[in-house]
């Protein structure tokens, strides 16, 4: 219902600008500019993973195909110069720019879109009477984009609560389902028709350890200590999304004080992030793969991350089974203090780590979905496997370190692990 409304809209915009801009619209443009619409999502790999379908055929219902010109990247109306733009955030974080002259920014399936990208976001859209438009489903209350938009909303802002009562084009088949799944799961009922959020994402791998840290307020402002290194831990995208954590480590607590996320962006990138941060860096542990040679350079990320941070700063952590990694995550998890500011995403992407749906079984897989919440867990699951490899290390100094007899009792210390981290 959303989706069909906001794309009738702004088809109706592209077409007859005045509609919402009145006399202004004479001036609002040059000879050889138009409207230009901006369709946005938080991740958006492909054009088929736009909006750009759903406005497709949004023209043909409302019978306009000979108003608009549909290419495989935009959609154009040559009487009035509009032009439609597809983008995700995420990917386009570094050239954002290039969208500031944009008139409205339509942001669709906004309830995952991170702190980050809408910190990037809003700034861009500043033209004179520009506006962004949101559309989504809300999952979490602790959601960025619902707070941003629904708790705490903008001054300048219009919030519209909608439920299936809205839907124009609500049909009888939609009612009975409707009516099935209220007397089936009436949470999943309130959720899915009535627009309540979920107290939890349904199947959530740590939804314990994330509801334990919540009653224990271990979501905080985490002060960086700068007598202490602070150690990474990456999970690599390769041409896709790579996360990364800082932590700090005390005797019995992990102190994680900052979260970086990106996509579609080379090493340097990275590096020059983590060099302009204001740490004084320690290790950088990259998952299993970390060490494979690369088919254009023939060198790993750990032996190019070396170069810059140091070869002995650079380990890759030892490979598990996905699910022994997330035992080790459950294993730490209440040791874990998280900046709930510099680490709002990567948290984020915690809460909404899942597991597969078996619509077979009608039951919940073993194995973890990937999805935009999987790199951030698995850079998490790279410092919990760091932690336990550290201590196993530091473990099996400590029994080398076999304690000898002269006649009087002496006994010897087992040195701190030399790639270490912990305590």
């Amino acid at each position: 219902m959303k989706s069909w409304q906001f794309a009738r809209a702004l088809l109706l915009l592209a077409v007859q600008p005045t509609l919402l801009w009145g006399a202004e619209a004479s001036s609002r443009w040059t000879s050889s500019s138009g409207p230009r619409f901006l369709c946005a999502r938080e991740t958006q790999k492909s054009i088929v993973e736009s909006v750009h379908q759903v406005l497709s055929e949004q023209i043909g219902l409302l019978g306009l195909n000979d108003r608009f010109v549909i290419q495989d990247q935009t959609i154009r109306v040559p009487s009035t110069r509009a032009e439609f733009l597809f983008a995700g955030i995420r990917q386009h974080v570094n050239n954002m720019k290039s969208f500031e002259g944009c008139d409205i920014a339509w942001v669709e399936e906004a309830a995952t879109v991170s702190k980050n990208s809408w910190n990037v976001l809003i700034p861009t859209i500043r033209k004179a009477g520009a506006e962004i438009w949101a559309t989504f489903n809300p999952e979490l209350e602790t959601d960025d984009t619902y707070k941003r938009f629904v708790i705490s909303p903008p001054s300048n802002s219009r919030v519209k609560f909608t439920t299936w009562r809205d839907n124009l084009w609500l049909t009888d088949r939609m009612r009975r389902d409707m009516a099935d799944m209220k007397q089936r799961n009436e949470a999943d009922y309130n959720h899915v028709y009535e627009g309540q959020c979920k107290s939890t994402t349904e199947g959530a791998v740590y939804a314990q350890e994330i509801m334990h840290a919540d009653r224990d307020n271990r979501f905080m402002r985490v002060p960086y200590d700068s007598n202490k290194p602070v150690h990474t831990f990456w999970d690599l995208g390769y041409g896709d999304n790579t996360s990364i954590w800082f932590a700090q480590s005390f005797p019995f607590e992990f102190r994680i004080i900052d979260y970086l996320s990106a996509s579609l962006q080379s090493l340097s990138y990275y590096k020059k992030e983590l060099q302009e941060r204001p740490y004084t860096y320690g290790m950088h542990w990259l998952p299993w793969d970390g060490g494979a040679k690369e088919l254009g350079s023939g060198r790993s990320i750990q032996e190019q991350l070396g170069d810059t941070f140091g070869r002995d700063r650079v380990r890759v952590a030892k490979r598990l089974d996905v699910n022994d990694g997330i035992e080790a995550v459950r294993a730490i998890f209440d040791k874990c203090y998280f900046d709930s500011e510099k680490c709002a995403d990567g948290i984020q992407a915690l809460r909404h780590y899942r597991y597969l749906w078996d619509e077979n079984l009608r039951t919940f897989k073993r194995e973890p979905l990937h999805d935009w919440a999987s790199h951030g867990a698995d850079a998490f699951r790279t410092l919990a496997v760091s932690i336990k490899e550290s201590k196993r290390e530091e473990d099996e100094k400590n029994q080398q370190a076999v304690p000898s007899f002269t006649g009087r009792s002496s006994f010897g210390i087992g040195r701190p692990s030399d790639g270490g981290w912990m305590e």
